[in-house]
């Protein structure tokens, strides 16, 4: 079915008989083609339903049109199992609410888009949580994790999902809602499918207890083994078999999921933590078999290409680096966290103590860093959870690939299966980055592969050597990311042809008519088939002359040397560019909900298209001609990027680097020369040069702001305009910073004052705020500090930041290298450079370094800072201690999206904890929503509104007395409008304590 006809056919039948989402666009299948792996297949149509009536609706109606079904949760699947020609079903959407908790029997019920992290989060008030932690539990569903049976780090204390469901009713083929628990309360269609089922486990009893692996991690085709237990943990705890269980792990071939019914597990109140640092990474894994003696809840890899990735990457290096022996020194080899976990914490802190000398005994003093610190804890666990994003994070096209990282082998030959594996990397020129789960034997391995050149023999050739260690070792090739393209044609090889025909047998009786997910399991196609490949040997990107530097990402690496080319040599048609979009791996950390800013679009609207990985598939695809000519300035990418609020929270948050902000920007450039530029447009665009015309004149001044006063004016210019006439606007005044002489000293005096200091006026804080900026020199002058103002006779020196807003990059460049000469003199002179809006002041140390300003660029990005950093870094170095009164006020921060994504928003509760008897508080939020001018936007006005209300609005009314802090123009704006209160700058707050 692949006629356009017959998809609009389908399309039309959906839209009439359901309430759900129909997508049959080509980008948005597009964003659907891929998942975590190394596989792309276009659907025929996406379908995200709002009710279990819509999926019932939807299975029907596919049944009888003959079109597949695919379900999917968080598309995170590592081997393909989410990608085929089907009807994609998303579930992830509207598909995940909870019912039935029992407190008692400690269980719930869930919809199969239920995201782990929102569950637990709901059960954490009970102090109980779902203990399948895996490692994307931000983005994970259970459905999805069912449907793969995963394990999470501490499956050695909790079993695989297999061991944690107790019962699924789901829909067959037909159209049945079954129910599927205890085999012996099973009646009907369950009850018959299950002695069926069971007929085969007996007729190839024999084989099963010759073939089946014997490890816990072992999730290869369907369990057939539930009336006969091979693993060395029994499917459940009184041997009763339960017919759920045949369908965890299925991968959505066998039945599609209504709701899961999950066994639940006390949080342990106290956690301790050893980190062991081993300069050998075959001693790392031979002790990992004396440790599991100890008892912990999970004993976890972390390699030294981790290591070294993590130390690279700022999100992560002071956290790592807390891990380490020598915090300043080389990584070592590998690391273990080995946590232990239970209700009493004496017992715990002596474990720790117990680690310390095992290692000792076992040749190893001084190797154990005893973590205690809850948040500590926390935070590495948040490193290693990140794991799989930080080793795709490698620039170039050679990436770690995904096909055997999850052969499970027993403990006591980890050591010999990972060297001998490691002689096999190196036998064909490339090398394993490894991490994971060291306490059952399952070590997530991925070799280093260019899949655009000899990635695909290559990856032929060591899956086959690495069966032969598997069975050497009795291990099972397939222990927890599932079997989906690139291990289902190993199902064979490690059950045998009479096993593999009985799963065969198996689908058939559940699924007659091969409705669900053909191509998984049973029937399966090559793991190197190349047409399934994301990027298959006619994959070509189209030339693009960019308009921002890319090089840094148009580079090669080799995974032996693991040595990087230069900047500009990596061959990508568009410089750098394309390559950039595609370091986006499809992990999904982007679709996260529990902490951090990315994705604030996401967490409104819940669309794929509007969160990060969905922008950077559709430039991805537009970038290689897949969404037809002129894609990459056409609706399809100007769509995903609509609702992009530049927030860069993706820079720091994506463990790959995408940074969508910067990719934003490049993308208007060249949106924009081809259609054009709005009245909006130019009205933001070239603020910073008409505002002196107009702050110049009282009567022009108070002419604009009419505007505020008149709802029937502002309707009138929102016609004209675009900007919303529900926003009020920033007053415009005459009395600017740069009608007056504050900052304006002799050059030769400042140049030898004891503490110098330029404070940079920006257009924002400058025209419209100008307190913000007295207030400033105040704080300054009164610690010592001569403060000095930069200005030019006509305008003032501009960072270009409304310029690269609105696309208009040629102007933003003219802007950034008059900024550049004039404070580079300062710069040179090692003179701070101070700055009071966020967006503006760390532009210096972001957008300027691609936009070829030269070395001059570069020293100022060194010697420029925040308001808030300067004077942080003042005090601890002695040199900022002000006299203060005690506050008498709550005081709640807002952080601005760039202060979180450069980690300068510590330096401002550090700065008002010198405040005596402050207790400052900083509010968890993403973007505020206003992100400059996108929520002045007529039409983001209401999505705006939306991001402010998650958590920022709620938390404001929370606290009527605090004094709110906020550096970032737009969020006090926003803060205004959407909470009637006035939020102040730092500078302010600090001014107002002075004593």
């Amino acid at each position: 079915m692949n006629k356009p006809s017959e998809i609009h056919f389908l399309a039309e039948r959906l839209k009439k008989q359901t309430s759900g989402e129909v997508m049959i666009d080509r980008a948005d299948l597009g964003r659907y083609a891929t998942d975590a792996s190394i596989y792309q297949t276009m659907p025929l149509a996406v379908f995200v339903p709002k009710t279990a009536a819509d999926i019932a609706a939807a299975i029907e109606i596919a049944r009888e049109m003959g079109v597949p079904i695919l379900p999917r949760g968080g598309g995170t699947s590592q081997c393909g199992q989410t990608t085929g020609a089907a009807l994609v079903i998303d579930n992830s959407k509207y598909f995940r609410n909870s019912q039935n908790l029992d407190l008692e029997k400690l269980s719930i019920e869930v919809e199969p888009g239920m995201v782990l992290d929102t569950l637990n989060a709901q059960l954490k008030k009970h102090q109980i949580w779902f203990p399948v932690d895996v490692s994307t539990a931000g983005q994970a569903t259970i459905g999805g994790m069912a449907g793969n049976n995963s394990c999470g780090s501490r499956s050695i204390a909790y079993g695989n999902m297999v061991h944690n469901v107790l019962g699924i009713d789901a829909w067959l083929a037909d159209g049945q809602l079954t129910q599927f628990g205890l085999m012996q309360d099973a009646k009907g269609k369950a009850l018959e499918l299950g002695q069926f089922v069971q007929s085969l486990a007996v007729q190839h009893q024999a084989e099963i207890e010759a073939m089946w692996p014997k490890v816990m991690r072992r999730v290869a085709g369907y369990n057939l083994d539930i009336f006969n237990n091979q693993s060395e943990r029994p499917y459940t705890n009184d041997g009763k078999v339960n017919l759920s269980h045949l369908l965890v792990g299925s991968e959505g071939t066998l039945a599609y999921f209504n709701k899961l019914k999950l066994q639940l597990a006390p949080l342990p109140k106290h956690k301790t933590l050893g980190v062991v640092n081993f300069t050998s990474f075959y001693k790392a894994m031979d002790s990992a078999q004396h440790i599991v003696k100890l008892g912990p809840s999970a004993v976890e890899l972390v390699d030294r290409t981790m290591l070294d990735l993590s130390r690279s990457n700022p999100a992560f290096k002071s956290t790592i680096e807390t891990a380490l022996i020598d915090q300043g020194g080389k990584s070592p080899e590998a690391i273990l966290l080995v946590e232990f976990s239970g209700d009493e914490l004496a017992p715990l802190e002596k474990k720790v103590k117990e680690l310390g000398e095992l290692m000792a005994d076992l040749g190893l003093p001084g190797s154990v860093v005893e973590m205690l610190d809850p948040s500590a804890q926390k935070n590495l666990w948040e490193v290693r959870k990140a794991g799989l994003n930080i080793m795709m994070s490698l620039k170039g096209d050679g990436k770690p690939v995904s096909f055997i990282e999850d052969c499970a082998v027993p403990l006591e030959h980890l050591a010999q299966y990972t060297q001998s594996l490691t002689e096999v990397f190196a036998k064909h020129q490339t090398r394993g980055t490894w991490y994971a789960h060291a306490s059952v034997g399952t070590l997530h391995v991925r070799p280093i592969l260019d899949m655009r050149r000899d990635g695909a023999s290559k990856m032929r050739e060591i899956a086959q050597e690495a069966s032969e260690l598997v069975r050497k070792y009795k291990g099972a090739f397939s222990g927890e990311h599932g079997d989906g393209i690139c291990r289902g044609e190993w199902i064979q090889w490690q059950f045998g042809p009479k096993i593999n025909e009985a799963l065969k047998e198996i689908k058939h009786a559940f699924d007659p008519g091969n409705l669900f997910n053909p191509g998984k399991i049973v029937n399966t196609p090559k793991m190197d088939d190349s047409t399934l490949f994301r990027f298959p040997p006619n994959y070509k990107v189209t030339p693009l002359k960019t308009n921002l530097n890319w090089s840094a990402w148009n580079v090669q690496n080799n995974a032996v040397t693991e040595e990087t080319s230069a900047p500009g040599t990596g061959k990508d048609a568009a410089e750098g560019f394309a390559k950039a979009a595609e370091m986006c791996n499809n992990n999904g950390h982007c679709r996260k909900f529990d902490a951090g800013t990315m994705c604030p679009s996401y967490r409104v609207t819940r669309d794929e298209k509007h969160v990060t990985r969905g922008r950077a598939n559709t430039l991805r695809l537009a970038l290689s001609n897949q969404l037809g000519p002129d894609a990459f300035t056409g609706d399809a990418v100007k769509e995903v990027m609509d609702l992009c609020v530049s927030c860069k929270g993706c820079k720091r948050e994506c463990p790959t680097g995408v940074d969508m902000a910067k990719m934003k920007i490049e993308f208007l450039s060249h949106y924009k020369s081809k259609h054009g530029f709005t009245l909006r447009d130019k009205l933001i665009g070239y603020l910073p040069s008409y505002l002196h015309v107009i702050s110049k004149s009282s009567v022009l001044t108070g002419l604009f702001n009419l505007r505020n006063h008149s709802q029937a004016l502002a309707q009138v210019l929102e016609k004209f305009t675009g900007i919303s006439a529900k926003r009020s606007l920033p007053a415009w005044r005459t009395d600017t910073v740069w009608q007056s002489n504050l900052g304006h000293v002799d050059l030769h005096s400042f140049n030898n004052a004891n503490k110098p200091v330029v404070l940079w006026a920006d257009t924002f804080n400058g025209a419209f705020e100008s307190e913000n900026i007295y207030s400033a020199v105040r704080v300054l002058e009164a610690a010592g500090y001569t403060v000095y103002i930069p200005r030019k006779e006509q305008g003032h020196f501009c960072c270009g930041r409304t310029y690269l807003a609105t696309g208009m990059i040629d102007r933003a460049k003219e802007s950034a290298r008059e900024l550049v000469n004039a404070l580079y003199p300062f710069a040179d002179k090692q003179i701070p450079i101070i700055g009071l809006e966020p967006s503006c002041i760390l532009s210096l140390r972001d957008e300027f370094l691609v936009m070829d300003l030269g070395d001059k660029a570069s020293l100022l990005a060194k010697n420029s800072f925040t308001f808030e950093e300067f004077l942080a870094q003042e005090n601890k170095a002695g040199r900022f201690n002000p006299n203060l009164k005690p506050a008498n006020k709550p005081i709640l921060i807002h952080g601005h999206c760039h202060q979180k994504s450069f980690d300068v928003v510590k330096p401002m509760m550090d700065l008002l904890k010198l405040i005596p008897n402050a207790k400052p508080e900083l509010i968890e939020t993403s973007c505020c929503g206003m992100a400059g001018s996108f929520g002045y936007e007529s039409e983001h006005m209401d999505v705006s509104m939306q991001m402010a209300g998650l958590q920022l609005l709620p938390a404001i009314e929370k606290a009527p007395d605090a004094l709110l802090v906020a550096d970032g123009s737009s969020c006090r704006h926003q803060i205004k409008d959407g909470a009637s209160r006035q939020a102040l700058h730092l500078a302010q707050i600090l001014e107002m304590y002075l004593a």
